[in-house]
Formats: C-alpha cells, sequence, structure tokens
C-alpha cells in the first residue's frame, strides 16, 4: 500500500541521502581497495573527488528536492481537489463527470443536484467522494 503521508522537506532530503548512500559505500570500497593495494592516492584527488560528491548533492538538491515535493498529477493523488458536474443526483449515491471521465460518486455532505459543481475530497476505491465547490 502505498505511503499516504506528505511528502515534506525532511522527508525529501532522508530520501536523497538514503539514495546516495551506495554511492558513499562504493566510494569508501574503491579506497580501500586501493589502501589494500598500496596505491597511493594524492590529496589533491582526494580533494577533488570530495569537491565532485558535494557538487552532486547540491545538483540532486536543486533538481530531485522540488519534483519530490510537487503535488502528484496522477493516479489517486491526483484526483484529490479535480472538480467536475454532476450527471446523476447524489443522493449520496450518483454519477459524476471529471475531465470527459464518468465516475460513481457519493456526496460527502447531502444532496448534490444535477448539474452543480462538485469537487474530489477522498476516493474509496473507484468510488469518488465529493463535496459541493465552493465559490
Amino acid at each position: 500500500m502505498p505511503d499516504s503521508r506528505p511528502m515534506t522537506r525532511r522527508r525529501a532530503w532522508l530520501m536523497v541521502l538514503f539514495s546516495l548512500l551506495d554511492d558513499a559505500v562504493i566510494l569508501v570500497l574503491i579506497i580501500l581497495g586501493l589502501w589494500y593495494f598500496r596505491i597511493k592516492v594524492t590529496w589533491p584527488l582526494v580533494l577533488v573527488i570530495g569537491l565532485l560528491m558535494v557538487a552532486f548533492v547540491f545538483i540532486m538538491h536543486r533538481a530531485v528536492i522540488p519534483s519530490l515535493l510537487r503535488r502528484k498529477l496522477t493516479g489517486r493523488e491526483g484526483m484529490i481537489g479535480m472538480v467536475g458536474r454532476v450527471t446523476e443526483a447524489l443522493n449520496p449515491d450518483g454519477t459524476v463527470i471529471i475531465k470527459g471521465e464518468y465516475w460513481k460518486a457519493r456526496s460527502a455532505g447531502g444532496v448534490i443536484g444535477v448539474d452543480e459543481e462538485i469537487e474530489v475530497v477522498r476516493i474509496a476505491g473507484l468510488i469518488l467522494e465529493v463535496k459541493k465547490k465552493t465559490p
């Protein structure tokens, strides 16, 4: 089951750092291998590798973190908040149309008449829970 908790900046950073963890382990193993075979690594080379890793983390921060924080546009998460119209009165069940697609729906609060605007508040299986759209 997908995680339904909202993505926070802290959680996004943890995801990125954990994904970089295997890269750091590989780098450490390479350095240990070089040490084991007595291959000398100069300090300027270590500095360049360190700067490249910092640059990589900065690029990841600029590219990945915002995409993790962005609102989902597809799937279940993308449906919540969408606006549509009632095609069969919701008393409490009926049918709505959203972006040209017909959906079974249930009213979250009272009867909603035909041709009224609705907003999706929750999804239970393939049934949308909707409320009357407030202007």
